[in-house]
């Protein structure tokens, strides 16, 4: 691949570079860990880059489109994929919204609760079409005690499952809607074991309701969690009984599932994208305050890492060559706030300013995670690289964001 001090000379910094061939990786051993029946979907959440999903759509098994607004709709249908390509995702849809949707060919909606089925079928029946949906499941119960929950507790998303019952029979007679199935998405970054242990359970609470609630079951997204690092050197997680484990759960439960009765399908944004990526920064300027050095970079929580106000992202880590020596210090960016820390006392090489530091496993959740508008700096440049090829280099614009079109006319 081309080396990242070439990239930084001729792009700038700071710059994310995606290496197209990880990317290809990610997605063969994840179908490798799938039972070759399964449907997969990306979450353009994780990188909506166009030129990502677009790679994702090639090769021998294709990644359909995990879509949750009209903006990831458009980054969609801008690397070629249709609107019967999505599954239309999120608890608060607009009318607006879902009537773009529609316009576009999205078919197959994911629901959280009797408004967002009513606001679909409103949608389709103005285009004077139908819409599939899922209903999404937030099952009372959970298997796995570990990762980060999506289920199991008071949500906004998801149908609770105690009350699923009794809500079919109105739910089937909303005008432009056909109920579908059912979507579930209990966990997020989670081991094998704990991902197997909530995938058998998910099965079986879906073949439950389908039978006790009558609701109709052609398709069922089982949901992702598949791990990888963030921001910090590691390989991406490994599920090597996993492929067994669900065909088992699969013949067990929903013994018609291979011959497509119903469709079954994961979805995974974070395990796909997140390896490929690498952020590379110059450092600005190296200071020491009161015994404890700074390393400051011009990479902030506006280029990466603007969810770490939640507390949940930081540290990252530098990659260090091997055998190298290494001193701790803290790497923060150079935004006018204090909150603007990528790693607190980390482990760095020794470094000067002009040196380049590279964050690895940035793929998932950079730019448009991040608090990309604050403070008015650029976007980074984002590349494309496969092998020693550039395919594409963007960056995105935010700084022309006001629109005039109703100025006062008594001046300001």
């Amino acid at each position: 691949m081309i080396g990242h001090a070439e990239l930084a000379a001729e792009f700038g910094t700071p710059l994310y570079v995606y290496d197209l061939d990880e990317l290809d990786a990610a997605r063969a051993e994840l179908f490798a860990a799938l039972p070759e029946e399964f449907e997969l979907f990306y979450a353009l959440k994780a990188n909506p880059h166009p030129d990502i999903v677009r790679a994702l759509r090639g090769g021998a098994r294709s990644c359909r489109a995990e879509i949750s607004s009209t903006g990831e709709l458009a980054a969609a249908l801008a690397a070629g994929c249709t609107g019967a390509d999505c599954l239309y995702t999120g608890p608060g849809k607009t009318p607006g919204e879902l009537a773009e949707a529609i316009g576009h060919g999205v078919r197959l909606f994911s629901t959280d609760s009797v408004t967002d089925v009513r606001r679909v079928g409103a949608a389709a029946t103005a285009h004077g079409v139908v819409a599939d949906c899922l209903l999404r499941v937030n099952s009372v119960t959970a298997s796995a005690a570990t990762s980060i929950r999506m289920t199991g507790v008071p949500s906004q998303f998801g149908f609770d499952s105690e009350s699923v019952a009794a809500l079919v029979p109105a739910l089937r007679e909303v005008p432009g809607v056909r109920l579908a199935g059912m979507h579930f998405f209990p966990l997020s970054n989670a081991d094998e074991a704990s991902l197997i242990g909530e995938f058998q359970h998910t099965i079986a609470i879906a073949a439950e309701l389908a039978a006790e609630a009558g609701l109709p079951l052609r398709y069922l997204d089982i949901g992702g969690g598949f791990a990888a690092p963030y921001g910090v050197p590691g390989a991406r997680g490994a599920y090597p009984t996993l492929r067994g484990e669900l065909a088992v759960a699969l013949d067990k439960h929903l013994p018609d599932w291979r011959s497509g009765r119903p469709r079954i399908a994961c979805e995974s944004g974070r395990f796909l994208a997140g390896t490929c990526g690498t952020l590379v920064t110059r450092v600005s300027n190296i200071k020491v305050s009161r015994g404890r050095k700074f390393v400051i970079v011009d990479a902030g929580i506006n280029t990466f890492g603007g969810m770490s106000g939640l507390g949940r992202l930081l540290p990252v880590a530098v990659g260090l060559p091997p055998d190298s020596r290494s001193e701790m210090a803290s790497l923060v960016g150079p935004l006018c706030t204090p909150g603007d820390v990528l790693g607190r006392h980390i482990a760095v090489p020794p470094l000067a300013p002009d040196d380049l530091v590279s964050i690895p496993n940035t793929g998932a959740y950079g730019p448009t995670a991040s608090l990309l508008m604050f403070l008015g700096r650029p976007a980074p440049m984002e590349v494309l690289v496969r092998g020693d090829r550039v395919v594409s280099a963007s960056r995105v614009d935010h700084r022309r964001v006001y629109d005039a079109r109703y100025e006062s006319t008594e001046g300001i």
